[in-house]
């Protein structure tokens, strides 16, 4: 699996950006953002019961990660078509503001090494990639399980302060400093 200081993959996916059909659908890659950070997150499967759950999770905070120059970023390996039929089945799905990445040939996921081998979906996983395209944060939780967006968004901040955060650290709150006495 890619882990932290690794580079995060190049790609280039087809995602649905938009429940209207004639602005449905375009490419996305990994180029299109650049001197940002992405947040990207993966999903097992489209029309099931946990994932909704995050992906509304996600899009409530799609502002704050925004204010902190980060994309947010949503893939499974289901396609893009298959995106676009979910967001127009379920209602709070309908307007989110990000693009949902389509892993139909699984190479990202497998390149990421987060392809469940039992299943053949990409596990429940999320990277934080810096500006420079290394990973930075990493976190995979059991397929059944669902994630914490506002913690995604502290490590976030955490990060983006290059400096020492102890634990439960709090955008705003001291940093530490490393002393040798």
């Amino acid at each position: 699996m890619i882990g932290v200081g690794q580079p995060f993959p190049l790609f280039s996916l087809e995602a649905c950006v938009d429940v209207d059909r004639r602005r449905a659908f375009r490419t996305v890659s990994s180029s299109d953002f650049p001197g940002q950070w992405k947040v990207v997150f993966f999903w097992p499967m489209d029309f099931t019961f946990v994932c909704p759950t995050e992906l509304v999770g996600f899009a409530k905070l799609n502002d704050d990660f925004a204010d902190r120059e980060a994309q947010l970023l949503g893939a499974s390996t289901d396609s893009h078509f298959v995106h676009h039929a979910w967001r127009q089945h379920r209602e709070d799905l309908y307007h989110l503001p990000y693009p949902m990445l389509a892993d139909t040939k699984r190479e990202l996921s497998s390149a990421l090494g987060i392809l469940d081998p039992h299943t053949g979906v990409a596990q429940r996983a999320v990277y934080i990639v810096d500006p420079t395209g290394i990973v930075r944060f990493v976190m995979v939780t059991d397929l059944q399980v669902g994630r914490n967006p506002e913690e995604v968004l502290r490590i976030l901040d955490a990060l983006q302060t290059n400096g020492l955060c102890g634990c439960n650290w709090q955008k705003g709150a001291e940093l530490l400093e490393a002393s040798f006495a």
